[in-house]
């Protein structure tokens, strides 16, 4: 049976998760919408697998010819700090999962305040809709980035293969969940979002203010924001305007436009086309517990 280069696992066993999780959300989100949606799903469908399609094939080049090799040089010359550790196997793995997950805290933090990688990631937040497909939009340039910094973390961290196979699973799901515009039972966010990343919770982060999008940057865990003071959850979804002030027509976010975005010149991002500045708002309540997930 053909194997992975990363993992021992099947090849096709990522793939075959995220293609299940994708389309079971995909209906759920048809009987449950959390966000009523401002264009047709199809299009944007076909527009965010475009690009998912196209960063896949960018991440995938960079990961057989430079990741593969450095996780092989991390076992067998026992690089990084969690090599240096006696520690079970299955303690090493279940830690260097909560060092994954924290680190990636900071990779997105740097996506938001670096303005070379925001002009990457922007494209991934000009979405005028979030739903399961957003998870998946993300610009090849962002992509291949990605890949740089997730070999320093393997490096620095001394991250194994399991530990690696593990967490990128798990946040393969994560991903593809929160974005997605499922109406959960408020009580049962209220419980996961003390643990994980929640739909309410990451649109927050997609809101069209500046200062909500500058929150909520937890991937899987949400105990990062908790840890950095960065969480929010006082703000309804029915207050929510998904997307970037400045790219809020329909023309500002197509296929192409997208693609060429990070490498033209940059519009004011938080002011609409009125000239208002959408930085921040008074919200009543600004309570960050859990409990008082607005919903």
């Amino acid at each position: 049976m053909a194997k992975s280069l990363i993992t021992s696992r099947p090849f096709w066993l990522a793939p075959l998760v995220a293609g299940g999780v994708f389309l079971a959300l995909l209906l759920a989100e048809k009987r449950r919408p959390l966000r009523d949606q401002r264009e047709p799903w199809q299009k944007r469908t076909a527009r965010n697998l475009t690009m998912a399609g196209l960063s896949a094939v960018a991440a995938m080049t960079l990961q057989n010819s430079l990741l593969v090799p450095l996780t092989r040089s991390i076992e067998e010359n026992h690089m990084g700090l969690l090599q240096q550790l006696r520690l079970a196997p299955i303690v090493r793995t279940a830690v260097g999962v909560l060092m994954l997950d924290y680190t990636l805290w900071w990779w997105h933090w740097l996506n938001h305040k670096v303005p070379l990688l925001w002009r990457f990631h922007l494209v991934h937040h000009v979405d005028r809709d979030l739903d399961a497909s957003t998870a998946l939009r993300f610009h090849f340039g962002e992509m291949s980035l990605s890949v740089l910094y997730r070999m320093a973390q393997m490096f620095l961290l001394g991250i194994d293969r399991n530990a690696l196979a593990v967490w990128n699973l798990m946040l393969m799901v994560s991903i593809l969940f929160h974005h997605s515009n499922l109406r959960l039972d408020p009580r049962i966010e209220r419980l996961l979002v003390r643990l994980i990343v929640t739909p309410r919770m990451h649109g927050i982060h997609h809101s069209d203010y500046q200062k909500e999008t500058d929150s909520n940057w937890s991937s899987l865990l949400s105990c990062w924001d908790a840890l950095h003071g960065t969480l929010k959850l006082n703000i309804p979804q029915d207050d929510l305007t998904i997307g970037v002030p400045a790219y809020q027509e329909p023309d500002t976010v197509t296929i192409g436009k997208i693609i060429s975005l990070p490498f033209i010149a940059q519009r004011a991002d938080w002011v609409g086309d009125d000239g208002t500045p959408k930085v921040d708002r008074t919200v009543p309540g600004a309570n960050i517990d859990p409990a008082t997930l607005a919903p």
